[in-house]
């Protein structure tokens, strides 16, 4: 057993979570905080867990640290429905914690695109402080792209977490105009987007992924997540932007 708490936060994941679930059956308990799916997912839970609860959405920032407050034990373990802890993660996890100074530690995450490990792009090895203290960290209260903020050490672990994102190119576009609507808000906070960034912003992250992060690497995959990204980034500043006119 992994004497760590795995906390997760669902909202219609059916297709996901029993996947998650399984990776995370050797932990200490599994706190599953869900958004009243109207599928099968609280029924999959609860195969798995009986630290169940249910609560609006309050934001993936908000919502997430609601699954932490409900943790147990004092390790926390965040992991999404369409992530999953490998068996090799599993072990390092447990001697980690046993002797160890450190507050918290991040994880490297594979990131499958389309069904295919992405290794360039920046998507590898995608390091992300995922395990912690309770009592030591937190989720930094943000629109999108949540973080954990800890404080005190952070180490570093090696074996991956695998993280099935973006099954397919309508899934990516659909993830995008729900994501950049968030992300339009803290642009917003920053201040007003102008030309520069409507038009300079996407071609540079293109750049960076396809060219300087190496995704040509990653043959057409690579290619058409360079292009995606593109696109994701000019729709949160147009978005920013459209709202500034309102």
């Amino acid at each position: 057993m992994i004497p760590v708490s795995v906390v997760i936060v669902t909202k219609d994941e059916e297709r996901n979570i029993e996947d998650a679930l399984r990776s995370a059956a050797g932990a200490q308990e599994i706190v599953v905080v869900d958004s009243f799916s109207t599928d099968r997912t609280v029924e999959i839970c609860r195969g798995y867990t009986d630290r169940v609860l249910q609560h609006a959405w309050l934001g993936y920032a908000r919502q997430k640290q609601l699954a932490v407050d409900h943790a147990r034990g004092p390790w926390v373990l965040i992991l999404d429905a369409d992530e999953r802890i490998t068996p090799e993660l599993r072990d390092e996890i447990a001697g980690a914690i046993l002797n160890t100074d450190c507050d918290g530690f991040s994880l490297p995450r594979r990131n499958y695109f389309l069904g295919r490990w992405i290794k360039h792009s920046g998507w590898w090895p995608d390091s992300t402080l995922r395990l912690f203290l309770k009592d030591r960290g937190g989720l930094e209260d943000r629109e999108v792209h949540e973080k954990v903020v800890v404080r005190g050490r952070v180490g570093q672990l090696h074996a991956p977490l695998e993280h099935h994102t973006y099954r397919s190119i309508a899934d990516y576009v659909h993830k995008a105009e729900l994501y950049s609507s968030l992300a339009a808000k803290e642009i917003r906070k920053r201040g007003r987007p102008g030309i520069f960034s409507l038009i300079a912003k996407p071609f540079f992250t293109f750049v960076k992924m396809y060219v300087l992060r190496r995704g040509f690497l990653d043959g057409m995959h690579g290619l058409v997540l360079a292009v995606l990204y593109g696109y994701y980034t000019f729709l949160k500043y147009a978005r920013a932007w459209e709202e500034n006119q309102e």
